[in-house]
């Protein structure tokens, strides 16, 4: 099945696409505004475009593994983009999964601002590997 995941953030919100029969999740596009309205509106689109058998929303966890302000705002994200879409939207932890977008600019000889562009993106692949290997996170209470 081909998925398409989210790296929800307040200006810049990465978009991966990935299939879960080869396990590859790739960079697809940084959707960059800081209006909750326009960014839903982007994301609606491109999940029309693409067309994806589901959807992946990053889900930032605390450390403890609950959900604090952000993850229920993923959620309510997450539940809005199904709403509207009718796509099957499944959520995956995000812990740490920037820092693994980091180290994987590294070392690449990008300049802050190439690596500042990618990152997102390359977080959302990060969370699609996620969803492959551990399959999606269960929300327990609404936001």
């Amino acid at each position: 099945m081909r998925y398409l995941s989210i790296d929800l953030g307040d200006k810049r919100t990465g978009v991966a696409i990935g299939d879960d029969e080869t396990g590859i999740a790739s960079p697809h596009e940084v959707v960059t505004t800081g209006s909750v309205d326009e960014r839903e509106r982007l994301l609606l689109k491109l999940i029309a475009d693409e067309a994806p058998d589901g959807v992946v929303v990053g889900l930032p966890l605390n450390m403890d593994g609950s959900l604090g302000p952000a993850a229920e705002r993923a959620v309510a994200v997450g539940r809005r983009l199904a709403e509207a879409s009718g796509a099957v939207v499944h959520f995956a932890d995000e812990r740490q999964t920037s820092q693994l977008a980091d180290e994987q600019m590294a070392q690449t000889g990008l300049t802050r601002k190439q690596k500042k562009a990618r990152r997102d993106a390359l977080a959302a692949a990060a969370i699609l590997r996620v969803f492959f290997e551990l399959g999606p996170t269960e929300v327990n209470r609404e936001p």
